[in-house]
């Protein structure tokens, strides 16, 4: 349930109504914007009259929220949530971009991609010290060694870092090295984890399932936020469809309907919802053109050699043609992208 205040509603009258939803025996979580203070009632009281709290001085509307996730609808939040990023906003007029390796190899690999990416208008370096893979055989990432590298090409640059973590027991040796907690698409529904990574102050980037829909997505970012931590940004990855040229299926669709449905930013990773580097800056345009707060792409310097994910990782020159694309893009539809530091590649 979702409590409306009058605009300029003293904060007497909030607290009179916060108190009367606890009797009845709500949790009450506030919201407070420019104008309003939103009340979001949490309980499962499927007979109770809304009137109860329509009467109460102050109150501007009552009305039942439909969607099973709360915190992360609309209706409980109606302007965009940016997130802040050690002052990069996440959710603004900004698309920002997150670019990197897929995992972390060297020390000389982690600086030439951050050197490279920063340059060229990246505000985050992303890279995996924790690799999920599909095969138990192939390179499981360099653990915390991979950190320190990961964390020390990002200083140099003045870059954020986004990197994943996979259960719970990592959180604590991942927190001091990134500035953004990573999910994964085989960890959407890791309720366990969500719960944890709900407990920490920093902002959680949420993949989308491979068989994941729009909803079941937006309740395991319920997850987080029932937990305290309001900072979550959504990333459509691609789902696993029929189709087979493609290593996922990219569903771009899905930005239009997340920005209905939820207030949270939604970043948009053609990386792996193509798999192939030749189809990453089509998908990459198309997806600022669908309203995506930002972009994530896999970047190597020498593709051909990495350790993991080396055919959907783009050359360096492919990194600075994608970023001139999407400024053009960003340009037609009233955002931006950041300017390059220097125009050589």
């Amino acid at each position: 349930m979702v409590v409306v205040m009058n605009v300029g509603a003293p904060e007497p009258q909030i607290q009179a109504v916060i108190e009367r939803l606890n009797r009845y025996g709500f949790d009450v979580h506030r919201s407070s914007g420019v104008q309003q203070t939103v009340l979001g009632a949490i309980g499962v009281k499927p007979d109770f009259d809304v009137r109860h709290i329509k009467v109460l001085e102050g109150v501007a509307d009552v009305y039942r929220v439909t969607e099973p996730y709360k915190f992360a609808s609309r209706s409980w939040k109606q302007e965009n949530t940016v997130v802040d990023v050690r002052g990069v906003g996440v959710g603004g007029e900004e698309v920002v971009v997150m670019a990197g390796p897929c995992s972390v190899e060297s020390e000389e690999q982690m600086e030439a991609s951050a050197a490279h990416v920063a340059a060229h208008g990246a505000t985050f370096l992303r890279g995996g010290a924790f690799k999920p893979r599909s095969s138990p055989y192939s390179f499981q990432g360099l653990g915390e060694e991979g950190l320190r590298i990961l964390r020390a090409a990002a200083d140099r640059h003045d870059l954020r870092v986004i990197t994943e973590v996979m259960e719970p027991a990592q959180i604590d040796v991942i927190y001091p090295y990134t500035d953004v907690f990573q999910i994964g698409a085989r960890n959407m529904q890791n309720f366990s984890l969500l719960k944890e990574i709900g407990k920490t102050d920093k902002p959680v980037f949420l993949k989308r399932g491979l068989s994941a829909t729009v909803d079941e997505w937006l309740m395991s970012a319920e997850y987080v936020m029932a937990q305290g931590n309001p900072h979550v940004i959504l990333c459509e990855r691609g789902i696993r469809t029929f189709e087979t040229y493609t290593r996922n299926t990219l569903d771009l669709s899905a930005v239009p309907v997340v920005k209905a449905k939820s207030h949270l930013p939604i970043v948009v990773d053609p990386s792996h919802g193509t798999g192939l580097r030749n189809k990453v800056i089509p998908m990459a345009r198309a997806a600022v053109a669908a309203g995506a707060d930002g972009l994530m792409v896999e970047v190597h310097p020498d593709p051909a050699n990495a350790r993991s994910d080396g055919p959907q990782s783009l050359f360096f020159e492919q990194f600075v043609e994608m970023m001139r694309q999407i400024r053009l893009i960003a340009d037609a539809i009233g955002r931006t992208v950041r300017a390059p530091q220097r125009v050589s590649v």
